[in-house]
């Protein structure tokens, strides 16, 4: 069993669409050449900062999402801003929370942003927040602060990726996801990645790269911050909406197989059908497809298998721009 760094985490997408994990690499970083998108202004990087008395800091309550930018032959593209953005103001409504800008402002401003940074391939992340001094439970009135940013993990953070044509291990989680009575499960907030959090956390101890949450009725929710997927007898499988994210990854997934013919089924999945499984792989922003070659104690040595492949290499073709019906996902960078 191999113990890894965040396998899902900077890892890019690479050119082969194998999984990779990331590495890193202590040395100074550049991010204080970046340039920050800030309530209308671009500011310095060190200027985009907050009070640590702020509401959002400590009571978890900013909302966020995280954007891939892709290399093309358009030049830089960023995958489905339209889709992210909803998921962003669906995000706010959910929480009762009201963002001073619109989706055709933010929008301009993801693209600005990464076009004054230079980056050709990399992500986005978006936050908004209250930054206002709150010690009160409820959060302050006034309008709440967007800012903007653009990376390049292998510049900005020192990841240097190396490739496993294996995929990762993943274990269960102790812990549960969280409820859909308890709080809205599909809302991209802070507060909520506790609970991933724990379990990732976990699932490292016992020195597994990546975790798999079951629901509190116990069926197949999610990642940690991945949504997962499995294929029985060609067939791919997800969990069904209500208990977990609504991945725009996932989302894409499903949409780019229904397109090769592959028969796609949302539904609620006990978890030894993943110990069972032909293939089984992680998808998220960073890496789109992530296959997984153990599950607990079961090896998959056939991984990553015939689906999980084509999935991945029709996702690098989609975000490289080679894939002409598929062609609107991407938003140019001007």
């Amino acid at each position: 069993m191999n113990r890894g760094d965040d396998a899902a985490g900077h890892a890019a997408l690479f050119p082969n669409g194998e999984a990779a994990r990331a590495l890193a690499v202590e040395t100074d970083s550049m991010l204080d050449e970046r340039i920050v998108y800030l309530n209308g202004d671009f500011v310095k990087w060190q200027q985009a900062a907050v009070h640590m008395m702020s509401h959002s800091f400590g009571r978890g309550s900013a909302v966020f999402e995280v954007l891939s930018v892709h290399e093309t032959d358009r030049g830089p593209c960023v995958f489905r801003l339209d889709r992210h953005l909803e998921r962003l103001f669906r995000t706010a409504e959910l929480l009762n929370m009201t963002l001073p800008i619109s989706p055709e402002a933010l929008s301009a401003a993801c693209l600005q942003t990464v076009s004054r940074n230079g980056i050709r391939q990399g992500f986005i992340k978006v936050i908004c927040y209250y930054g206002q001094v709150a010690f009160d439970i409820l959060p302050p009135e006034g309008p709440m602060d967007v800012a903007v940013f653009a990376l390049d993990p292998a510049a900005d953070l020192e990841k240097s990726p190396f490739y496993s044509e294996n995929g990762v291990s993943a274990a269960f989680s102790s812990w549960r996801k969280l409820d859909p009575q308890t709080i809205p499960v599909e809302a991209k907030a802070a507060a909520n990645y506790l609970n991933g959090m724990l379990a990732r956390n976990d699932a490292r101890r016992r020195g597994f790269d990546l975790v798999i949450l079951l629901d509190t009725q116990g069926f197949v929710a999610e990642g940690a911050t991945e949504a997962v997927f499995m294929v029985e007898n060609g067939v791919l499988h997800t969990a069904c909406p209500g208990t977990v994210l609504l991945s725009i990854t996932r989302r894409s997934l499903l949409e780019a197989a229904a397109s090769l013919g592959i028969e796609t089924r949302e539904e609620r999945m006990h978890p030894d059908r993943l110990l069972s499984a032909a293939e089984v792989f992680f998808a998220g922003t960073p890496s789109k497809v992530l296959p997984i070659n153990q599950i607990e104690d079961r090896r998959i040595d056939a991984a990553p298998g015939p689906v999980t492949r084509r999935l991945s290499a029709l996702m690098h073709e989609i975000v490289s721009g080679r894939r002409q019906p598929f062609n609107d996902w991407l938003f140019p960078v001007r």
